[in-house]
This record gives structure tokens, C-alpha cells and sequence, in this order.
């Protein structure tokens, strides 16, 4: 059996399709969104989009309790 392995370093052409998000004309080695679009969902997808960079502690329910095994004295 022949074996073919997939080197991503050389592809040989660039595609050209429409940005999947905004539809403005792409070409591209890959498909997937336009730089533009890209840039922003790197952003959103950080949680910087509204400027706040600090990400919230975790914080139990107050429905969550111990089960009795945890609560066990030895």
C-alpha cells in the first residue's frame, strides 16, 4: 500500500471564493473567512470585544451542595 502524506508548506494554488461571513472576494491558500473577518473574530472569541480583558472567577451555585461522603468525618 502506497502511502501520501499531506505537507500544508506546499500547497500549489491559491483558492478564490467568497469570505463565508461577509461575501467580499478572497483568494486565499486555505478557505475560511477574509482577514478582516478574521481579525475580528479573534477578538470576540477572546472576550475583548467589549473592552473588558478581565475574565470572571468561578463561583459555585448556591444550589451546589457537598455530598455526605465529602462531608464524612474519619
Amino acid at each position: 500500500m502506497r502511502e501520501t502524506s499531506l505537507d500544508m508548506n506546499h500547497v500549489d494554488a491559491d483558492l478564490s471564493f467568497d469570505c463565508p461571513r461577509c461575501t467580499s472576494p478572497v483568494t486565499r491558500r486555505f478557505y475560511g473567512p477574509c482577514e478582516s473577518c478574521a481579525a475580528e473574530l479573534r477578538i470576540a472569541m477572546a472576550g475583548h470585544a467589549d473592552g473588558n480583558a478581565r475574565a470572571t472567577e468561578y463561583e459555585p451555585k448556591m444550589n451546589v451542595t457537598p455530598n455526605a461522603v465529602a462531608l464524612k468525618d474519619d
